[in-house]
């Protein structure tokens, strides 16, 4: 019979070691628990000092990326925002593959990397390769260590941390943008831009290799100061992607021909104005996006410095282009010289109030257009003339008689423009403009006035070029955009058939020293262009448009002093078409749009203004093609303050057999019949040839006629001066011939042209004083308000 079972030593061994695990697993559970909080509270005591919310470069790009202007820290460090989605892939093949391959699978330390590292290290007594990982990196770029176990320890420590805090992509995107690459330069894309001039996502495999292990050592690997250093040091990153497989031999060898260079180190400062101006509009935002062209910009950056380099000291300049379509800027110059104090560089000019001098003209006659008061050819009178005390004069002194509308726009005449100033009111004019985004200022206390069409107000290069690419909008003005994300903000300035009809104006109007015939321009784009000079001129402007493109250009100093010598068409208009020529086009930008179907093209007559009427032939004295909008044929404008004359269609009675004008009362039976005359303006009589002026003056009364109040044609006489005189200066004076002079037969105001210039103003019988001495033949001319008028021919001799 067997005997009792009885545990043998090996399982009371192991119901000891039971036992003892027992024992054991409280301390080691709360052992654990003590660790972890220990860990926990360490994490709370020193958390990982990871960067706030956004502390990279504010960066502001160009439409294609380019980068325009970057704002340091504020500790003066370059870092530019980068994501691995902006970053070449060759450059994040060679980071990790040269680095740490094991990234994404190691804990934020790699021990076998550590041990082999430490091996190499005892058996050579020096560092032969590295075991730090790229999380490793990433620590002690945010938290500077010393080379000391103490600090190497440390370093561990706070990679662990960094894993448990942050994803494998996030500590990525760190390095991306904290990388040392020397000087103030940190992370790829702040040094692909500042050594090699490029995104770093356009990087080749040299490159990339490059840029790879340039942080190992900044300081003497930099490209621009050592460039062999960097292309040993770049090879070895080739040479392991070939011995990885990682790239093939064919792309190393093509990589290894290339040769390191490097630009020297400036950052970006173009656009420099918008840039500062996008930045304080999004303080928070690290990369911008702007609108502009990075090449427009550069090239047209270069060109306005070295067209105003002539320019007296303290002068400025800014340009404006602006792409109709989407009102987007492609180029921004807000002055002449960022960093120069003389001019003011700092200044932005393109958001500055200045006097629009003449600039808005246009809009002043395509509202005229709208309202039904003018049509293309309307007549207008270019003469001295007082709208309520306010008496303006041309820019060149000069007065042209009677003009066209769109004569008047052409040579930017400022009678004609107050004129229909008038007709339209001030207040509604700037109310109008202020629908169209054009925003006036005026001095303290002063409301709109007859000045402004002149330049008596403020605007904005910014706002006048959004407004004047309404004539190749269809007359919608548009706010200018900066960027993509600005809303596009559309107003009605004015009507598609005003806006053709003013643009039709514009270009019809040739560029200076280009008359008709003479040079083949039909491959250019169609410009409607004016300009603007203020009085003293302290600003000169030129704005012009295409089908594609709006243009501005503005030159005077920010501190409103004048630039004497210095106007429109002279300093800003040739720099306006020079920008325009250099600017994309297409095949169709030079064929005219049609008209739209409110606008035709009538035969009209001068004096009346009106269609012509083949019935009535005596009438239409001169004939001319006009733009007419709506089927609005409007007449010539009522003369103002005119008392005896008047222009219009005039009948009276005549005798059939004399020729002579019946009155209602006449002695004599006389064979009656009707006439009638279209008579001109009263202003514009000294500038008409002696015909016209026959055909505008009734015919003389019948003798026998009582008088019928049609007569009232004061006769105006010179007194001072003969007509065909000759003036000498007397012996051994040094000027010329002194005259007092008057006019006599008036007691109303007297404005006296010289040569068709003002000279002075008078009224009645009132006498003035002037020295003749220019030799020459020349024209004294009085003109009465009343429309009487004379003048006098006489020679001055040398």
């Amino acid at each position: 019979m067997p005997e009792p079972h009885t545990p043998t030593h090996a399982s009371a061994a192991v119901a000891e070691r039971h036992g003892a695990m027992r024992t054991l697993a409280p301390w080691l559970r709360w052992g654990t628990v003590a660790v972890l909080l220990a860990l926990l509270l360490l994490d709370f005591a020193f958390p990982p000092p990871l960067p706030k919310a956004r502390d990279t470069s504010t960066l502001v790009v160009a439409r294609d990326g380019t980068p325009l202007r970057a704002f340091a820290d504020r500790d003066g460090v370059w870092r530019y925002p980068a994501s691995q989605e902006r970053i070449s892939p060759l450059y994040l093949q060679a980071l990790l593959s040269y680095e740490d391959r094991w990234f994404y699978r190691h804990p934020g330390i790699n021990p076998v990397a550590l041990v082999r590292a430490g091996s190499q290290w005892l058996r050579s007594g020096r560092i032969v390769s590295g075991g730090s990982t790229l999380t490793m990196q990433v620590a002690r770029i945010l938290d500077p260590h010393t080379r000391t176990p103490w600090g190497k320890g440390k370093q561990l420590l706070r990679a662990l941390q960094l894993e448990a805090h942050l994803s494998k992509r996030e500590i990525l995107q760190l390095y991306l943008e904290r990388a040392p690459y020397g000087g103030t330069i940190q992370g790829v894309e702040a040094a692909s831009w500042a050594y090699l001039g490029k995104p770093a996502a356009q990087l080749s495999h040299a490159e990339a290799a490059l840029l790879a292990v340039l942080p190992q050592s900044p300081s003497r690997l930099r490209p621009d100061r050592h460039p062999e250093a960097a292309r040993i040091a770049r090879d070895k990153v080739l040479r392991r992607m070939q011995d990885l497989r990682v790239w093939t031999e064919a792309e190393v060898e093509d990589a290894r021909v290339e040769a390191v260079v490097a630009r020297t180190l400036k950052p970006p400062m173009g656009a420099v104005l918008l840039a500062q101006r996008l930045k304080r509009q999004q303080p928070g935002a690290a990369r911008i996006v702007s609108s502009i062209d990075a090449d427009l910009q550069h090239t047209l950056e270069e060109r306005v410095a070295a067209y105003f380099s002539h320019l007296p000291g303290r002068t400025s300049a800014a340009l404006l282009v602006v792409d109709n379509d989407t009102m987007q800027a492609r180029a921004y110059i807000g002055s002449l010289g960022f960093a120069d104090r003389q001019r003011l560089g700092h200044v932005d000019m393109v958001q500055a109030w200045r006097s629009p001098g003449s600039t808005l003209k246009p809009f002043l006659y395509a509202l005229a257009l709208d309202d039904g008061l003018i049509h293309s050819e309307s007549l207008l009178v270019d003469a001295p003339q007082s709208f309520g005390g306010y008496r303006p004069g041309n820019f060149d002194a000069a007065f042209n008689g009677p003009v066209s509308v769109a004569e008047a726009l052409r040579l930017s005449l400022n009678v004609p423009a107050v004129d229909v100033l008038d007709r339209v009111g001030p207040e509604r004019f700037s109310a109008r403009l202020a629908n169209g985004g054009i925003t006036l200022k005026y001095p303290r206390g002063a409301t709109p006035n007859l000045s402004m069409i002149l330049g008596g107000t403020g605007a904005r290069l910014e706002e006048l070029v959004g407004a004047f690419a309404a004539f190749n909008r269809g007359g919608l003005a548009g706010r200018v955009r900066h960027t993509e994300s600005d809303p596009q903000s559309d107003r009605r300035m004015m009507s598609p058939g005003a806006a053709w009809i003013v643009r039709e104006v514009l270009e019809a109007n040739p560029r200076p020293g280009y008359g008709l015939g003479t040079f083949d321009v039909g491959s250019r784009p169609r410009v409607a262009w004016k300009t603007g000079t203020s009085y003293g001129f302290r600003d000169a402007w030129a704005i012009g448009g295409t089908r594609r493109h709006t243009v501005g250009v503005w030159v005077g100093r920010p501190d409103g002093t004048p630039l004497p010598g210095q106007y429109g068409a002279l300093t800003a208009l040739p720099l306006m078409f020079e920008v325009i020529d250099s600017l994309p086009r297409a095949r169709n930008d030079g064929v005219p749009p049609p008209a739209p179907a409110d606008v035709s093209e009538v035969d009209i007559c001068w004096p009346l203004g009106l269609a012509m009427e083949p019935e009535a032939p005596q009438l239409c004295q001169r004939k001319r093609k006009a733009w007419a909008l709506g089927g609005v044929v409007p007449p010539t404008f009522p003369e103002r303050d005119a008392r005896l004359w008047n222009a219009g269609r005039e009948r009276f009675q005549v005798d059939a057999v004399s020729g002579m004008r019946l009155s209602a009362d006449c002695n004599k039976p006389h064979q009656p019949g009707s006439a009638e005359i279209a008579r001109w303006p009263a202003l514009a009589s000294p500038w008409l040839p002696a015909q016209e002026r026959a055909l505008s003056r009734l015919p003389a009364l019948s003798p026998d006629c009582a008088p019928d109040g049609r007569d009232g044609s004061a006769e105006l006489r010179i007194e001072g001066l003969n007509d065909r005189a000759i003036l000498a200066r007397a012996p051994g004076s040094v000027r010329g011939a002194r005259l007092q002079l008057r006019a006599l037969g008036t007691d109303a105001s007297v404005q006296w042209l010289l040569d068709g210039r003002w000279l002075a103003q008078t009224r009645g019988a009132q006498s003035f004083q002037h020295d003749f001495d220019d030799p020459g033949e020349h024209v004294l001319t009085a003109l009465a308000e009343t429309g009487a008028w004379t003048s006098v021919r006489f020679k001055v001799l040398p």
